[in-house]
């Protein structure tokens, strides 16, 4: 029974003993796990920047994309000043062209003009030099022979330019291109409503009347105004 006992007592000191030694094994490589993990967590700290500090992904793709849109804008702003710089010479441009065409737009009409002024001075020159004194038919004739030249010159002119004399005698009275002067009773064979007879030519140019005919309107009445 006593040596029972004894063995009894000894291997509860053994387990003890075991115990004891697995706990202290487990304690030192617990402490040695924790001091790892802490030098390695202050060589890590002491490299990289904490991940809250590290720009993500999404921000430097937002920075990436503002730059470039920055640089569209300048490139636009550029396109926009140069369009208004051309736009701006246009417009000068045109109106100096406007200005010129109203100052010189008859020039060729005017050149033309100056051709019957010629034609007038010579007539009247040669008028001066031969007339005989008291020769007043020669003076006529060539009176007449000048006039008549002046006036085929005047017309082609005219017709060169697009000015047209109107003929209205026999048209029906068109305020437009007529100004009724009076009524005038309707003879025979004329038309009541009808142009009777024109005091001053009127014109058009271009097919636009530039001056009105001044004109006596044909009526059944006796009646004048």
């Amino acid at each position: 029974m006593a040596a029972r006992s004894l063995w009894a007592v000894r291997w509860r000191v053994q387990r003890l003993l075991s115990s004891s030694a697995a706990s202290d094994g487990r304690g030192c490589l617990h402490l040695f796990s924790t001091a790892t993990q802490r030098t390695a967590g202050e060589d890590c700290s002491s490299e990289d920047p904490p991940d809250e500090l590290r720009p993500s992904l999404a921000e430097r793709a937002l920075k990436l994309k503002a730059v470039k849109l920055e640089k569209e804008v300048q490139d636009l702003t550029v396109r926009y000043q140069r369009a208004v710089a051309d736009g701006e010479n246009i417009r000068r441009r045109t109106q100096r062209c406007v200005e010129d065409a109203k100052i010189f737009g008859i020039q060729s009409f005017c050149k033309d003009l100056v051709e019957v002024a010629d034609i007038l001075e010579k007539t009247t020159e040669c008028i001066s030099e031969e007339t005989e004194p008291g020769n007043q038919k020669l003076t006529l004739e060539q009176i007449f022979r000048g006039l008549s030249l002046l006036e085929a010159k005047l017309k082609s002119v005219f017709a060169k330019h697009g000015l047209e004399k109107m003929t209205p005698i026999g048209d029906k009275y068109d305020p437009h291109e007529h100004e009724l002067i009076c009524h005038v009773p309707a003879g025979v064979g004329v038309q009541p409503g009808t142009v009777a007879l024109v005091r001053q030519d009127g014109y058009k140019l271009h097919g636009r009347t530039i001056r009105l005919a001044q004109v006596e309107v044909a009526v059944e009445s006796q009646r004048r105004l």
